[in-house]
């Protein structure tokens, strides 16, 4: 096991600058998933670590010592692609194997060792196959075990399971944690699936834009987002977003006829905010009713145990996410009930969480 630890570290390409200023703090032993869109440069800073790309300001350290101008293999980091990278006229043992062989230890050696690694992947009936032989996800877990072959410090895996389909995706990201416990390892895991996100780590990082935008367990991350991108990016379907305004008796959340007040703390008349709902944290009533929002359903998404339902809210888009026996029609209106509690609030300017509201029961204007 080993810490890392990230201080200002900046990438650039040209003149064009992809990662901007991190800092970022992982502890012995952490399962830490960085999750982001494309180009937000998550993969970048994986690949710093490992050494596979030079730092262009900063420092990068694993276990208290500065690695920077250290080569790949002096880092004590062992990676795992998302397109596996085995050698397809090797074995399953000899690209297990194959590090070993390079470091010259001997053949009675490796094979005990490869043996070890195999039994713990589920791999041992597979040994004299070759990749072209093999499942996705048995290709995955031959790359995971040339990486664990080497006994490293630290895991890094770039997008692992993005070639497996979603059953295979789900199987193989319970595989990753139970092997991360097993090992004790420290482990760093870039996705852009927030649901891996989610159910992986001990700890997410948020990037976007080459920025880190917020560290914390994936249920601090979700109930308190801070900002609204990470609000609107973790969580599916997606936070749904009401622009408002300030006014003399509250904010103010426009839409077409109507608005939602609420009373406010600390903000001038005028600022421009947003208030976030959570799907799931919407309830449907009747409409017409106090307290109450009326929308219009335009579609149903069933998913088994409950529904997605999307609204035309006067115009604003927004998703109900719900296990309760309610079938509207595309066409129906529907009540929207929503709790203070649950209400977050972003700065229309910055996107900034804001903490400045005492929530008391939402009254519709008419």
């Amino acid at each position: 096991m080993a810490s890392i630890t990230i201080r200002d570290v900046t990438k650039s390409y040209a003149r064009s600058q992809v990662v901007h200023g991190v800092d970022l703090d992982i502890a012995s032993g952490d399962f830490v998933v960085i999750l982001g869109p494309s180009g937000c440069g998550k993969s970048t800073l994986l690949r710093m670590i490992a050494g596979l790309e030079e730092i262009s300001g900063g420092t990068i350290a694993i276990d208290g010592t500065v690695v920077n101008r250290l080569e790949p293999r002096e880092r004590g980091c062992a990676m795992v692609f998302q397109n596996y990278a085995l050698y397809p006229h090797m074995s399953v043992a000899q690209n297990i194997g194959y590090s070993l062989k390079v470091a010259g230890v001997p053949a009675a050696e490796r094979t005990l060792r490869i043996q070890a690694v195999a039994r713990i992947l589920e791999l041992e009936p597979m040994l004299d196959r070759k990749p072209a032989a093999l499942s996705g996800g048995q290709r995955q877990r031959v790359a995971m075990g040339r990486a664990m072959i080497r006994e490293p410090k630290v895991f890094l895996f770039d997008e692992p399971l993005s070639n497996l389909d979603a059953k295979l995706r789900v199987q193989m990201r319970s595989e990753i944690r139970k092997l991360h416990r097993r090992l004790n390892a420290t482990s760093v895991f870039v996705t852009h699936d927030q649901v891996e996100a989610m159910t992986l780590a001990d700890r997410l990082v948020v990037m976007n834009g080459g920025r880190v935008e917020q560290v914390g367990t994936p249920g601090e991350i979700y109930k308190r987002p801070a900002s609204r991108f990470v609000a609107t990016f973790v969580g599916a379907p997606a936070m749904n977003i009401l622009e408002g305004v300030v006014e003399l008796d509250g904010l103010s959340l426009l839409g077409g006829s109507r608005r939602l007040t609420i009373p406010r703390v600390g903000l001038p008349v005028g600022a421009k905010v947003a208030m976030g709902i959570r799907p799931e944290a919407v309830r449907l009533v009747a409409p017409g009713s106090q307290g109450v929002l009326n929308a219009t359903v335009d579609l149903v998404e069933e998913l088994g145990a409950g529904r997605v339902i999307y609204v035309d809210l006067d115009g604003a888009a927004f998703s109900v996410v719900t296990s309760e026996t309610v079938h509207p029609a595309p066409g129906e209106t529907v009540g929207l009930k929503i709790s203070p509690e649950d209400m977050h609030f972003f700065s229309s300017e910055t996107g900034a969480r804001l903490d400045v509201f005492k929530a008391s029961v939402p009254v519709p204007a008419h």
